[in-house]
């Protein structure tokens, strides 16, 4: 997690740099100016320039108590433009600068959130999946008394059926192809799940789309 949160803040850097390699750099501004900035670019739909504007803050007041909005505000407006990867880099800044026990239950619970939206198409994104339904079990051990426990266990319900039909609709290809070792594979994989087929209805949304509709 460290080593792709450090790929993750070049890359900000890097595609920051290219955007603004034209426009004069600010530097040695008060942390509310930055803050500022961060908030009206925000508004505005520049969340490009919001993330440049976030690395000035943070470079030059790094004990800011503003950082923590700024952090929660650069996160949330990621999640709302489907950029979950660079949701929750700001989420794991914010847990690595000022979390504690309170505040990170709340943090995980709004990474949990990012990486399902995350999932975009079951069949390209079984390993985002799973590892969302590892990251649903772990919360649960760690936060048991959350009161944000509820919709994650439905997340992981949720992903646990998506994943139960995959693996139907992947044995039943193998089956009509007349692949029987293959289709023993993953009519296999769903020995044990807590969901049956005849609990799920196939949704003509799918159960990604659907649970935050």
């Amino acid at each position: 997690m460290k080593l792709y949160s450090l790929v993750l803040m070049v890359f900000i850097f890097v595609f920051v740099g290219c955007q603004n390699k034209d426009e004069v750099t600010e530097f040695n501004k008060p942390a509310f100016y930055w803050y500022k900035q961060i908030a009206t670019t925000i508004m505005s739909g520049r969340l490009n320039k919001a993330d440049s504007y976030y690395i000035s803050l943070k470079s030059e007041h790094i004990h800011s108590p503003l950082l923590t909005t700024a952090l929660m505000m650069l996160a949330n407006a990621h999640i709302e433009e489907e950029e979950y990867l660079l949701a929750n880099f700001y989420l794991d800044e914010y847990n690595k600068l000022f979390g504690d026990y309170k505040s990170r239950e709340y943090i995980d619970f709004l990474k949990i959130k990012a990486s399902f939206l995350g999932i975009q198409d079951v069949y390209k994104d079984q390993k985002l999946m799973q590892d969302s339904i590892s990251g649903a079990k772990t919360y649960g051990y760690r936060y048991p008394n959350s009161v944000y426990l509820p919709l994650v266990h439905t997340l992981e319900i949720k992903l646990k059926m998506s994943q139960y039909l995959l693996n139907e609709n992947i044995a039943s290809l193998y089956a009509r192809i007349d692949k029987p070792k293959a289709y023993k594979i993953y009519k296999n994989k769903n020995k044990g799940s807590v969901v049956e087929l005849d609990d799920i209805t196939p949704p003509t949304k799918t159960i990604i789309d659907k649970i935050f509709d």
